[in-house]
């Protein structure tokens, strides 16, 4: 079996942190300027691997699978809320001994980054969120009933799960997955301890951990870009300009014809926007 580039994204370090043990890995001279990529749910470092390739000529990319996501450690009684997580993602920045990166987050992982730096201090040269969960209302029925249902879910058949799973993050993209990359995002829910850990995270989170924050976004003082796909069927692209107003200096580009997974959809549109907003921190 040839195996090709997609194939080899590894994250090959370790991090204990307070929600289990984090898998991570950085890419680029340890001399250029630091960038951090956090993903979002029900994803994984991987939907960055393209972009952080990309940026990895110009800085060091960190790169890491949220504690019950990915690589990283899942087990029963985990915490894996939106608040846990901006918790470890303190942790990491202080374990890489990183004091103002610039950081990138999607989905999920922008109100990780928010709360990280709102609640816990966390400090950035700047911010870069991708279609991120920052406002309410936010959780579809569908999202909601699933997460209202664990109990029931998680005794799925491992089959209609894998259908379910595939459903669901094949819905995340305007254009389409491939099916080699549909399966890398599906894989890790497809394990026993995955199938669990997939209907955990959804059932640990709710609007609350936005609604602790969406009122201090006006106190952000530093440079903000607000990236969006205009084919978004999860969070529609008019939150994308809510935020943008409710964020001092916030500059919002839409991303033309991609839909949630902007990261697979339009990944070089995605990494030229990036590009240009880090390079202003040189």
């Amino acid at each position: 079996m040839v195996m090709t580039v997609e194939d080899a994204w590894v994250l090959d370090r370790t991090f204990p942190s307070s929600s289990g043990e984090v898998r991570w890995a950085a890419l680029g001279s340890p001399e250029l300027p630091p960038v951090v990529l956090v993903h979002g749910t029900p994803f994984s470092s991987y939907v960055w691997r393209a972009v952080a390739r990309a940026l990895a000529r110009d800085h060091r990319v960190y790169v890491w699978d949220l504690p019950g996501y990915g690589a990283s450690e899942k087990h029963p009684d985990q915490d894996v809320t939106l608040g846990a997580q901006a918790r470890v993602f303190t942790e990491l920045l202080d374990h890489w001994g990183l004091d103002r990166p610039a950081v990138a987050a999607h989905d999920f992982g922008g109100c990780v980054a928010l709360r990280a730096h709102l609640l816990h201090g966390a400090r950035y040269s700047r911010l870069a969120l991708v279609d991120p969960v920052a406002l309410a209302p936010w959780g579809s029925p569908t999202y909601r009933h699933l997460g209202a249902h664990a109990e029931v879910f998680e005794q799925l058949p491992p089959a209609l799960h894998r259908a379910l799973v595939r459903e669901y993050v094949g819905s995340a993209s305007h254009q389409g997955l491939r099916p080699a990359v549909l399966d890398r995002l599906v894989d890790p829910w497809c394990t026993a301890e995955g199938q669990r850990a997939f209907y955990r995270q959804i059932a640990q989170n709710d609007q609350r951990f936005t609604d602790e924050i969406q009122g201090r976004y006006g106190e952000l003082e530093l440079p903000v870009l607000i990236c969006w796909g205009t084919e978004d069927s999860w969070i529609p692209v008019a939150k994308g300009h809510e935020l943008a107003k409710g964020i001092p200096g916030a500059e919002l580009r839409l991303i033309a014809g991609a839909g949630h997974l902007v990261q697979e959809d339009a990944p070089a549109e995605l990494t030229a926007e990036l590009s240009r907003f880090l390079r202003t921190a040189l």
